[in-house]
């Protein structure tokens, strides 16, 4: 087998690794790449590879930093399947037409303000709706702990990774040699104890390991802490009459908030204020994430037990409408407003941003990951103007980080996750992370368990053997 590294290789988006195996090649995600907007256009339209040449994907989760290029994919020629869990083909099927929707959106709002500029060269979105609805009829549902053979003497197995709805590692193996040889690619790790999920499942020995690295050189603190701190920057802000705009991943970090929120509405440790999910796209995830019951741990499944839904209470409205999106701006007085995307790269929280960001009553609330030269890592790094939609703006709202509220496992759980599957790896590749993170995790692993661990590199190319 051989793995060439071609996203989320030295970075934290854009996953995408390629297998050659048997004469035939496989992709390990096909992820968007997110940070400054001409590279991010650069790299999402030009593939290293030709499309037609793929015969099949094995997607490890939902989440647009490693699904969202596969309609671009499929459109440069891809035919093979995309091979995911149910539930991650399910909120594929609403976030790839969403993300085509605000490709068209987004385009049209730039050439709009082009245009008034007396600038007539136009951005073309980087694919449309029917993109997308091609590369959904491609999805392929393989439940986890139900080996799939890709081709003949080639399998892979999924196992639950705690990371988000439907997320998974991956145990592929190759039967065609002596004996087999056996690659895990972790996918994102999640962290035990996290909102809703399952825990993050222990992986079974294997010879290489593809694995994350976000957040490889710190350690995160506890759920109980985010909790606390929510509920003192929600009412900070509001004693001072401002609203706190959220933006969040709407699959998983949106679920996780609204479950934490209706928590503390319970106990009534919040004022009580209207609370706005505004995204359509989290409205159709929220839907998916009660049709798989079946993947909630034992907290979230008492709600259901009591009756309860745990992602609806009375304070809390779901706005799906774009006139009804537009007229939150008009709201007078505190509020929280929930949306997308979690990186603050498109959608309707550029709009919010937009009208709130210059308000130092106001909060900006930061719940996720913030990509490298994303807007959300400028307002992140606090500096004092950042563009939106091409315009300056002066940052005087209040940032809040909650990064408490991480999906990812930590550097401790890293090591822990390894444990199990530790024994008799011969190298770990380390990708899905900035290098300094990476390479503070490279030297833990080596330190801890003495493996040869590879920072990989984009276009790097390895053979795995059986040594």
């Amino acid at each position: 087998m051989k793995i060439t590294f071609w996203g989320a290789a030295g970075v934290v988006t854009g996953s995408m690794h390629e297998l050659e195996a048997n004469g035939r090649r496989y992709l390990l995600d096909c992820g968007l790449y997110q940070g400054r907007r001409k590279d991010a256009e650069n790299r999402n339209r030009s593939l290293p590879f030709r499309a037609a040449d793929i015969d099949a994907v094995v997607l490890s989760h939902a989440h647009i930093d490693h699904s969202g290029n596969l309609p671009t994919l499929v459109k440069a020629g891809f035919a093979g399947r995309i091979h995911a869990t149910p539930p991650t083909v399910d909120l594929c099927g609403a976030m790839l037409l969403d993300t085509a929707h605000i490709q068209e959106k987004d385009a049209e709002f730039v050439n709009k303000h082009r245009r008034r500029r007396g600038n007539t060269e136009e951005v073309a979105p980087l694919y449309v709706k029917e993109d997308a609805e091609r590369a959904l009829s491609r999805f392929h549902g393989v439940p986890y702990h139900r080996p799939f053979e890709l081709h003949e003497n080639l399998t892979y197995e999924a196992f639950d990774a705690g990371h988000m709805l439907g997320s998974s590692s991956v145990l592929i193996e190759n039967r065609a040699g002596p004996r087999p040889l056996r690659l895990v690619f972790s996918g994102d790790v999640g962290r035990p104890g996290l909102p809703i999920l399952r825990d993050p499942e222990p992986m079974p020995s294997a010879d290489y390991l593809i694995m994350e690295s976000t957040y490889g050189d710190r350690l995160h603190k506890t759920q109980d802490l985010a909790i606390d701190k929510l509920a003192a920057t929600i009412a900070r802000t509001c004693a001072r009459g401002g609203k706190i705009i959220a933006p969040a991943f709407a699959v998983g970090r949106t679920q996780q908030l609204v479950l934490l929120l209706h928590e503390l509405a319970n106990k009534n440790r919040i004022p009580n204020i209207p609370i706005f999910v505004d995204s359509p796209l989290a409205v159709n995830v929220t839907s998916v994430f009660r049709d798989h019951t079946e993947c909630f741990d034992t907290e979230t499944t008492e709600y259901l037990r009591r009756g309860e839904d745990p992602f609806g209470f009375s304070r809390l409205q779901y706005v799906r409408d774009a006139a009804e999106s537009k007229k939150l701006n008009d709201l007078r007085g505190p509020c929280l407003i929930i949306s997308a995307s979690g990186m603050c790269e498109a959608g309707r929280i550029l709009h919010h941003l937009r009208n709130n960001v210059e308000d130092p009553r106001n909060t900006i609330l930061i719940t996720g990951f913030q990509a490298e030269n994303t807007l959300g890592r400028k307002l992140v790094e606090r500096l004092p103007e950042v563009n939106i939609f091409g315009e300056p703006m002066r940052l005087r709202a209040e940032v809040v980080t909650l990064s408490e509220l991480s999906g990812h496992a930590d550097q401790r759980e890293l090591l822990q996750w390894i444990k199990p599957v530790a024994h008799g790896l011969k190298k770990v590749f380390l990708v899905h992370g900035e290098p300094p993170q990476a390479a503070a995790l490279a030297a833990e692993i080596e330190r801890t368990y003495r493996i040869e661990t590879v920072v990989a590199a984009r276009g790097q190319c390895f053979e795995l053997k059986d040594l």
